[in-house]
């Protein structure tokens, strides 16, 4: 029996909306909504949820010196979200990763930085930014910002139009070129896989934020890496952006990146 494109998404809406029900204890009418009103639903629902007013990061350089530093807080993030390891390097997918100084701050970029930095290997993630350009630039609302401040991804909506990625000054996004599941080593269950065609990046670990959890990333950093509420005077991350010199990726663009960096 053929379907047609419109009956075929309807249906993957349908079995998406009870998969994400089931799993999260959310009724029918709240798990087909949108990304945003289903990531509302499940922090009502949890108890022990973690919430802020604006989620944000501070990234400690001077403790992440070397390339080993680094590599478990990638392998921690990547595996538990399913990141396929593509043979493609073309193709490659990348939620956080590593880059050079002048990749990651190319306008601070001259002759004479210093040697420390220009060797140093930084973490590269999305920057949930205050103002995020992918967000207006997506046509069906596949990428959405939380009230927290996190920029997320409804992947059964994303039709694969790239725009949020063009919009994207950090080149914080990757797209699916082909089927990623044979790629992944280790399937985690209790994350979704995507499929081709389909736009992905850090979500900053909000499902682990919804059930209390701080991200892997900071789990796996060992203290090099600071998170909490940028709007809470009294948090730890405000004590330590108080008392360090810090920069951003592009402040100048405007999009007020929440991602910090202790250099």
């Amino acid at each position: 029996m053929k379907r047609n494109r419109r009956e075929f998404l309807k249906l993957a809406g349908i079995t998406t909306a009870s998969v994400i029900g089931a799993t999260s204890g959310l009724t029918m009418a709240e798990a087909s909504g949108s990304g945003e009103a289903k990531h509302k639903a499940i922090l009502a629902k949890n108890q022990k949820a973690l919430t802020a007013k604006r989620w944000g990061m501070v990234i400690d350089t001077t403790k992440l010196q070397t390339a080993s530093d680094i590599e478990p807080i990638i392998s921690a993030c990547h595996k538990i979200h399913n990141v396929p390891e593509m043979t493609n390097k073309n193709h490659e997918i990348k939620w956080i990763w590593e880059e050079e100084f002048k990749h990651v701050f190319a306008e601070q970029e001259h002759e004479l930085v210093n040697e420390r930095l220009r060797h140093l290997p930084f973490l590269v993630l999305c920057n949930h930014c205050k103002n995020p350009p992918c967000v207006r630039a997506c046509p069906t609302n596949a990428t959405f910002q939380t009230k927290e401040g996190i920029v997320m991804m409804d992947f059964h909506r994303c039709i694969g139009c790239r725009f949020c990625m063009a919009a994207c000054p950090y080149g914080s996004r990757s797209f699916n070129f082909q089927d990623p599941r044979p790629f992944i080593k280790e399937t985690n269950k209790e994350f979704p896989t995507r499929m081709k065609g389909v736009v992905e990046k850090c979500n900053l670990c909000a499902e682990r934020l919804a059930v209390g959890k701080l991200p892997f990333c900071v789990e796996a950093s060992n203290g090099a890496i600071i998170f909490g509420d940028l709007d809470d005077p009294q948090s730890e991350i405000r004590e330590v952006l108080n008392t360090n010199y810090t920069i951003r990726r592009k402040p100048a663009l405007g999009t007020g990146p929440s991602i910090y960096y202790i250099v």
